[in-house]
């Protein structure tokens, strides 16, 4: 299988492409410090460590996870496609009220699921019907978006299928704002936060 992601992304911790507080009151500050700068550096770590005097050392984060997919290397996998799919869920995300959603994106999505409230309406039961850990995504065939969801660490690329969107539905995302009340994030998520720039672009890449 050839890589679906152009890029080749170092396996490095990124700068947050907004400050810990833009996210309030959706996300704290305080769940924005302990999610990316503990839990996402944690994958960063385990993956450079996995890789470390391998053939893997050295290569894009898009190789490693691809490669460790296709040969079955579990702890790596998941490791390293956390590292990926944490990348794509910052830029997922916009400071709170800093992007309303684009006429192009509106049409788009009107297109593929009749209204924009059908959308949010089937993307919160996919993220919030996730039974675990997991993830919410939006995927882009060519000509319609659709919603897909996985489980732990497993992302829609390497079968094939182009991610423009995800919510992360770990508990560690949402935990310390919301407890248990994994539909109240998703909501607010989809309502205030959702970079629809980065969906666009995705989709045009």
């Amino acid at each position: 299988m050839s890589l679906p992601i152009k890029t080749k992304t170092p396996v490095v911790l990124p700068e947050l492409p907004f400050v810990e507080t833009a996210l309030d009151p959706v996300i704290s500050a305080n769940t924005l410090s302990f999610h990316h700068g503990k839990h996402h550096k944690a994958y960063v770590d385990k993956t450079l460590s996995l890789i470390a005097g391998t053939e893997l050392e050295g290569k894009s984060l898009e190789e490693i996870v691809l490669s460790s997919y296709q040969d079955g290397k579990t702890a790596l996998f998941n490791n390293a496609a956390q590292v990926w799919n944490h990348n794509f869920y910052w830029k997922s995300l916009a400071p709170a009220g800093s992007v309303d959603l684009p006429a192009e994106a509106a049409a788009l999505i009107k297109d593929s699921f009749e209204s924009v409230e059908a959308f949010r309406k089937l993307f919160s039961e996919a993220a919030v019907g996730q039974f675990g850990s997991g993830w919410a995504w939006l995927i882009w065939d060519g000509s319609k978006l659709s919603i897909d969801k996985t489980s732990n660490a497993r992302l829609p690329w390497v079968e094939g299928k182009k991610p423009v969107l995800t919510v992360d539905v770990w508990e560690h995302a949402y935990y310390l704002d919301y407890q248990n009340r994994r539909p109240a994030y998703v909501d607010a998520v989809l309502e205030k936060l959702i970079n629809w720039e980065f969906m666009l672009a995705n989709i045009k890449e």
